[in-house]
């Protein structure tokens, strides 16, 4: 082989061991991005818990003596493990002592509401909670690993016997993937380990610690493409008022204010002023511009800031080493399962714990018992080896009773045993002592026979010792899309200018049209015959000879077009009614038959569907004989806006003039009121509340006994405390069961609502402290079941009364009849008669022999009777419905008189 092949095999062996850059990078970004993912910002599925989440727990626990360890102690021990810095490890430390589960904490540790930040390190304390200690670590059943250093040992994860990942949440940023895993609340958590372990699948919904209303409906069980919609708790306090008293989560109440702010200065909503009175509970209060709808604004406050915020969960965690996209569902039936394994790693440790404290127990009871430690053999073995095989010897009989193999080990134990401690052997205690173990193993026996029972009652026992105070916070919601066009604040001014045909807001010396909103859309009529919508804008070219200009509201039924106009090509004049429900934006559309010269003759905007009376004025001709007639256009069909419409007249049209103003041809709107949106609709959701129309009214009462009249625009918002809610009837009477705080008597009353200004709220019981509304009913005759104590009965007495005939119908302010003489127990409504004829009086609930001796109280049924005979012939006509003969008795003793299952009255 010659040098030039020598020098070509080297150069190739050379390139053979030649990694191009491009691999090392994309090897140098895949160890990158393993590591992050791994050792960074995914928590693992079995702990919940990042590593620095992971190791500052392990150091806590490290640590632990029962006292408060101040935060820069704990990070400093917390760097044998985390070789990241003490910045992270304390931010860690927060997040992990802000959510009050792990963590005990003293000092200022931020709020998480304010997005107020924590004192320095320095300043504050922490310590682990009972529940972490009795949760989160166990050294026998935890996987260790050598720390970064190899200097100390670290859990590879910690053996949590809970869905702690579930309940703290996790977020976090690697290469490549994120996750996102929402709050849940504690005892829905384990509520649903419970059914796990039964058997059932479980199904999650988050709860957040600023609390708040949510809409999971979305919610994916958590997974990528799943979403939650969560709004702040906005109350209405006057019609001036409004307090935020809690925030979504992942706001703060300063990120919040400044959303607000800024939607008030690009005017979608107006405020005079907002304060923040926030201290241990949010308290933002909003204080309105005069005139400003409060109902309007809350939905503006939902569609424009803050007060409502879309969160995008995405459910990663480590599994096997890797990362893995579950749901919440099988993330709890993953951390259910691991505990009941935890649970059962532990059982087999006590249970082997206790076989070798018996093991041993037997082994000494049996070597003294025996007298071993006297045997020759050996107290003469010179070494350990020999004593061993003598033993052994020795023990061989007694091999069978025990559970292994006795090992040199055990010996070494044996005798290591002082002389004192054989001599003062006690056998009778040391069966006692053996006897508990005995039985205690065979409790935890049993356990492992039964786990899932054990881990059933371990999930118990965890829900009654740390449960307290920890009911859930977010109230779960269904919400309704809140339009922002249609809560937009009127912001901008619309004008026109029909002659050049440009609308918009730029144009302030022209027509002035109405107050909008920059986000509406404007429909615009041209003499042409033509329409089209676009977009509010500055100033737009949409046509010459504009005939009519407005907000156009998508969808309306209501807004009805009247039109004539006159066919370019025939010259015939057509009638047409019509509305515009759904277009294209910037699109024209044709109302005529579409041929040049087409002209709209005349034309009208009708907000509730009025038809007017119109004058029609021909040209005159030569076969004309009837120039001038009416047209109703309530005699017209309300018809799609493509139609042709109805012949006026085949002659030309000289002038068209309005001869009287219409009314209504729609029929009243029909409203329910939705219970789970608690919003009224078209849709024919929840509780029908009738038709509507012009000055009609609805008619709310709340829980404390206030009342309110309010329009049925389908913008209002209803208090969570309302009771009733009706179309309002002004003769309508309604009856209501009170009690005066004063005397604390239960009083009933009758009555009409008076016909109050819209948004006035009043009170229909007294204002004493104390006082409470009990039954309130519309219907014309409700019944209610009473119990009350008469004297000094132990057990309360109950009858059926009709409410309408304790009292006529008074006034709205009147404190009405007492309602019974007697105390009180309850007081419940079991019917309604909606019928004014007189009711069926209830059946008593008085058994007739208790009646006949309350009877005889009263001094003038006090008489005698002559023969009992007589006393069964007054029974029997009165079983039998007949007219008896009069008698006079007098029962002395009330035991002596019976009552059989027909109702016949007899002696003893």
């Amino acid at each position: 082989m010659n040098d030039e092949s020598v020098q070509n095999n080297e150069s190739n062996d050379k390139l053979q061991n030649v990694t191009p850059i491009n691999g090392l990078y994309e090897n140098w970004f895949l160890d990158y991005a393993s590591y992050v993912i791994l050792d960074r910002a995914v928590p693992h599925v079995n702990d919940g818990l990042k590593p620095v989440q992971r190791r500052i727990l392990h150091s806590l626990k490290e640590m632990d003596d029962g006292r408060f360890n101040k935060a820069a102690n704990v990070i400093g021990n917390t760097m044998k493990y985390h070789p990241h810095g003490d910045a992270s490890i304390g931010d860690a430390m927060v997040q992990i002592g802000q959510k009050n589960l792990l963590i005990d904490t003293q000092g200022n540790w931020g709020n998480p509401e304010t997005g107020d930040s924590a004192a320095a390190p320095r300043y504050i304390e922490a310590r682990l909670s009972k529940f972490a200690n009795d949760v989160v670590f166990n050294p026998d059943t935890t996987e260790w690993q050598s720390s970064y250093d190899g200097r100390n040992r670290e859990p590879v994860t910690l053996p949590v016997k809970f869905p702690l990942l579930l309940a703290q949440g996790a977020e976090g940023i690697a290469v490549g993937l994120a996750t996102k895993i929402l709050p849940h609340n504690i005892l829905e958590l384990i509520d649903a380990s419970i059914e796990v372990l039964r058997g059932n699948r479980p199904n999650l919904l988050p709860d957040f610690p600023t609390g708040g209303m949510a809409d999971c409906s979305n919610y994916n069980e958590g997974q990528r493409g799943g979403k939650v919609r969560v709004r702040a708790r906005i109350l209405e306090r006057d019609k001036k008022t409004l307090a935020i008293t809690q925030i979504p989560f992942s706001t703060t109440t300063g990120s919040l204010i400044d959303s607000i702010i800024a939607a008030n200065d690009k005017g979608k909503i107006k405020i005079k002023k907002i304060e923040d009175n926030t201290a241990r509970d949010v308290e933002i209060i909003i204080h309105l511009a005069p005139g400003i709808s409060p109902d309007v604004t809350i939905d503006a406050l939902y569609a424009f800031t803050d007060c409502e915020v879309s969160i995008s969960p995405n459910t990663c965690v480590i599994r096997d080493d890797k990362p893995h996209f579950m749901s919440v569902n099988d993330i709890l039936i993953e951390n259910t399962e691991n505990t009941r394994e935890l649970l059962k790693r532990e059982l087999e440790i006590r249970l082997n714990e206790l076989k070798e404290k018996i093991f041993f127990s037997s082994l000494l009871k049996i070597f003294i018992q025996e007298g071993m430690y006297k045997n020759p053999e050996y107290e003469n073995s010179g070494n350990f080896e020999t004593v061993v095989q003598v033993l052994n010897t020795l023990f061989e009989p007694f091999f069978p009773q025990f559970y292994r193999t006795i090992l040199p080990e055990d010996y070494k134990k044996l005798i290591d045993k002082p002389m004192s401690s054989i001599t003062r052997f006690d056998v009778k205690k040391a069966d006692e002592q053996m006897k508990v173990l005995e039985d205690e193993i065979k409790e935890v026996t049993y356990h492992l026979k039964h786990l899932t029972d054990y881990t059933i009652a371990w999930f118990e026992k965890i829900r009654e010792k740390y449960g307290k105070d920890r009911e859930r916070k977010t109230e779960l919601r269904t919400f309704d899309k809140v339009e922002a066009a249609q809560v937009a604040l009127a912001n901008v001014k619309l004008y026109v200018n029909r002659e050049e045909g440009f609308i918009g807001s730029g144009l302030k010396k022209d027509e002035f049209v109405c107050d909008c909103s920059d986000l509406d859309e404007i429909i615009i009529f041209r003499e042409d015959g033509r329409f089209l919508v676009t977009k509010m804008q500055d100033k737009v070219f949409v046509g010459k000879s504009i005939l009519h200009v407005a907000v156009f509201k998508k969808g309306d039924e209501r807004t009805v077009y009247n039109m004539i106009y006159k066919d370019g090509e025939s010259g015939t004049s057509y009638i047409k009614r019509f509305s515009v429900l759904g277009v294209t934006r910037d699109k024209e559309y044709d109302l005529t038959k579409g041929t040049k010269g087409s002209k709209t003759l005349y034309f009208t905007a009708n907000p509730n569907g009025e038809a007017e009376v119109v004058s029609v004025q021909l040209k005159p001709h030569s076969k004309l004989k009837k120039l001038h007639f009416d047209i109703d256009f309530a005699e017209i069909a309300i018809k799609g806006r493509s139609s042709m419409g109805n012949i006026v007249s085949k002659y030309p049209v000289k002038k068209i003039t309005l001869k009287s103003k219409g009314v209504s041809t729609l029929a009243g709107r029909k409203i329910w009121f939705d219970d789970v949106l608690r919003r009224l609709n078209v849709d024919g959701r929840g509780k029908y509340l009738g038709e509507f129309d012009g000055p009609d009214k609805i008619l709310t009462v709340l829980s404390t006994g206030v009342y309110e009249l309010t329009s049925f625009d389908l913008t209002n918002h209803f208090d969570d405390k309302m009771v009733l809610i009706e179309k309002y009837e002004p003769e309508k009477v309604y009856t209501v069961v009170h009690i005066d705080g004063k005397s604390k008597n239960y009083y009933v009353k009758r009555f009409t609502f008076d016909d109050l200004a819209i948004g006035k709220q009043t009170s229909i019981i007294n204002e004493e402290p104390g006082s409470k509304m009990v039954i309130i009913s519309g219907a014309a005759q409700p019944v209610v079941q009473l119990d009350v104590l008469k004297g000094k009965a132990l057990t309360p007495e109950s009858s059926e009364v009709n409410l309408a005939d304790l009292i006529d119908v008074k006034g709205m302010k009147a404190q009405g009849n007492k309602l019974t003489p007697h105390d009180v127990k309850k007081v419940e409504l079991i019917a309604e008669h909606d019928d004014e004829e007189d009711v069926p009086d209830p059946v008593p609930e008085t058994p007739l022999k208790e009646a006949v001796i309350a009877e005889k109280k009263d001094a003038e049924a006090e008489k005698e009777i002559s023969a009992p005979d007589e006393l069964d012939e007054l029974a029997r006509a009165a079983t039998e419905k007949k007219p008896a003969k009069e008698v006079d008795f007098e029962i002395t003793n009330p035991d002596d008189v019976d009552i059989d299952d027909k109702g016949q009255l007899g002696l003893f």
